[in-house]
């Protein structure tokens, strides 16, 4: 196997499979040193980037590399009910130490975990596991007997209890208390044990679990809305206002006591609250227009309000104030869109962190020829569905690499970086060995490929010439557009 990090000749390989990937998702980026530099000191400094470029030169891959190089986030956000003023709940933040405690607190006040079978008879009758006449065990959700038939419930002690308890079975509708109080005598006293109904087991509860359980439910009630154990890269091209700042769900009953939904348990987070300790990447940033100037003020302040936003919803009148969102922004825009970036959050960016011009060339050496293959051997491998390339594939596809780099970037002995589209040259050469049942990808398969992968605009301009000659021949005559219908009409006739 051939490590790329330490250089190699094409000649030392036969396929793909002799190449090994790289595991640092930043080496994995071809042709963009300067970029991975500086995403690095991105990732150790927690400083903001601005990627500049055009699709495919790998502003992805680099945003989401910079969040594999974080620490693991440490904190858990929570919204908690605020009994004093429901529609203004509060927020409180754990480390991963307070939550290690809460488990293990919750841990022992879970109780023991027993077979039906282990339960005392009455206790066991009482839940609905065994049925009183018969002595068969089933589970509660069954309110009439497997084995015998007959409902599991005794008769009640009151008029026509019998005759209710058959209806109640036969609707399926279940009488069982959650659990059954009861106690026995340990060395000579009297202890109450708690029996309650966990699935298809029994769960036992001595009185120093229950008092910690009621110790625990005391505690104010709270929803998680960014978990200690989450994804550190977030993805908000595109979001709309909601998918960016957060919202309250609307609530029919308006958050009654009796009939609703708590405020606090509506709240949703936002991506820039998502992102606290991690990366919010944002591609084609300036298509979020006003949006801007919100991810403007999460950077200044490190937290964000979340309140409803619609204003005839229920939740418009719920605000949580000071939820934490301390992110790296990771923008990305091509180069004809820089003057639609809001001008503060651009300074705020080259305030603290770095703009980056992606290249869209490297120099054809046979070292930059090395990485080429690494990046054929990257795709491959993420593919899945297709072989792997013999050392004629490759070059086949490098030598597309310098094609390109000359008929779109004007650049002579040079390989092009616009590397999602040669990604899929790779994938449509792999599909037609696939379709041939051939082991490997070969030469031939890459020059159909290349074919086949061709951008329409090319195609068009092979066949007709250019393409407005492609649209005038394509376009019949009852399909012109209005002008020529004008043109070629006889005024006078509408006189």
């Amino acid at each position: 196997m051939i490590d790329p990090r330490k250089g190699f000749d094409l000649r030392d390989i036969e396929t793909t499979a002799d190449i090994v990937i790289p595991t640092d998702p930043l080496e994995r980026v071809i042709g963009q040193d300067e970029a991975i530099y500086i995403a690095k000191i991105a990732a150790m400094q927690h400083r903001n980037l601005l990627l500049v470029g055009p699709p495919g030169t790998g502003k992805s891959m680099i945003a989401q590399a910079i969040s594999l190089h974080l620490p693991r986030p440490s904190e858990e956000i929570r919204v908690v009910h605020n009994p004093q003023n429901p529609e203004r709940p509060l927020v409180e933040v754990r480390n991963a130490e307070e939550l290690r405690k809460e488990e293990e607190e919750l841990k022992s006040a879970e109780g023991i975990l027993i077979d039906p079978q282990e339960a005392p008879i009455h206790v066991a009758e009482k839940l609905g596991y065994r049925c009183s006449k018969c002595g068969a065990y089933s589970s509660p959700e069954e309110t009439v007997c497997p084995r015998c038939g007959q409902p599991k419930t005794p008769p009640a002690n009151a008029p026509f209890g019998d005759i209710f308890g058959s209806i109640s079975a036969a609707f399926g509708i279940s009488s069982y208390p959650q659990r059954v109080t009861t106690t026995v005598i340990e060395n000579g006293e009297d202890k109450i044990i708690v029996y309650e109904r966990a699935g298809d087991k029994i769960r036992v509860l001595d009185e120093k679990m229950m008092e910690k359980r009621r110790e625990i439910e005391k505690k104010k009630p709270y929803k998680v809305i960014v978990p200690l154990k989450r994804n550190p890269f977030v993805l908000a091209t595109g979001a709309s206002e909601t998918e960016l700042l957060g919202d309250v769900r609307h609530d029919p009953y308006g958050g009654h006591p009796q009939l609703g939904t708590p405020p606090y348990k509506r709240v949703v987070p936002g991506a820039v609250h998502e992102a606290h300790q991690g990366v919010l990447f944002v591609d084609e940033i300036t298509h979020l227009g006003d949006l801007q100037r919100y991810i403007l003020t999460a950077l200044q302040e490190k937290k964000f309000p979340i309140s409803g936003r619609n204003s005839q919803s229920a939740g418009a009148s719920v605000r949580v104030d000071d939820v934490p969102c301390d992110f790296i922004l990771v923008a990305a825009c091509n180069i004809q869109d820089l003057p639609h970036i809001l001008s503060p959050l651009r300074s705020r960016i080259m305030g603290d962190g770095y703009e980056v011009l992606m290249k869209t060339t490297m120099p054809d050496t046979p070292k930059n020829r090395a990485k080429y293959a690494q990046f054929i051997a990257q795709e491959i491998a993420m593919d899945g569905r297709i072989p792997h390339a013999s050392r004629e594939a490759m070059l086949a596809i490098i030598e597309e690499g310098r094609r390109r780099a000359k008929v779109i970037d004007n650049e002579a002995n040079a390989l092009t970086l616009r590397l999602r589209d040669l990604g899929g040259l790779i994938r449509a050469a792999g599909d037609l060995a696939v379709m041939n049942g051939e082991k490997l990808i070969e030469k031939k398969h890459v020059e159909k490929a290349v074919e086949i992968a061709r951008p329409v605009e090319e195609k068009i301009e092979k066949k007709y010439g250019s393409l407005e000659s492609g649209l005038m021949s394509d376009v019949s005559k009852s399909q012109k557009p209005p002008y020529n219908y004008w043109n070629e009409s006889d005024a006078s006739g509408y006189q």
